[in-house]
């Protein structure tokens, strides 16, 4: 079974030049400095395939809302379009985009949006979790840690 599985994921990969960094990102998004936001676009206008992890777009959301003082709603609409993009590559859009939804509606961060809409894709439907936000989350439930 695991060989299944890696040989799926290779073709799924094939033809990846590389993992995207958030920084090549933020550099994109910001274009400061400009010599180096420049050539974060074109990497990202010009590079065949580039993979974007989960984790990297968790950090993406991390510094657009923290750092940057982006609204949830913009930040939303920013890692749409980058999903968007025809040369970027992530493992489960359905799942980012679901991800992207339950943080764009409330107050719960990115990283709990993202195991909400894991544990629905998977079917698990629960969280153990001491963050009572995810109470919120009508589509899962919150184990209680005790």
């Amino acid at each position: 079974m695991v060989g299944d599985h890696r040989s799926r994921a290779r073709r799924t990969f094939l033809g990846v030049i590389a993992f995207l960094d958030s920084n090549v990102v933020v550099h994109h998004l910001t274009q400061s400095p400009p010599h180096i936001g420049g050539r974060a676009t074109a990497l990202l206008r010009d590079a065949t395939r580039l993979l974007l992890t989960d984790v990297v777009i968790a950090e993406v959301v991390f510094v657009l809302e923290r750092a940057l003082k982006v609204t949830r709603p913009r930040v939303a609409d920013i890692v749409q379009s980058l999903l968007a993009m025809p040369n970027v590559v992530v493992v489960d859009k359905g799942v980012i985009g679901r991800a992207l939804q339950i943080y764009q509606r409330g107050s719960i961060h990115f990283v709990e949006a993202y195991l909400a809409a894991t544990a629905e894709s998977t079917g698990v439907g629960r969280i153990a979790s001491f963050d009572r936000a995810i109470d919120r989350i009508s589509t899962v439930t919150r184990v209680e840690v005790v």
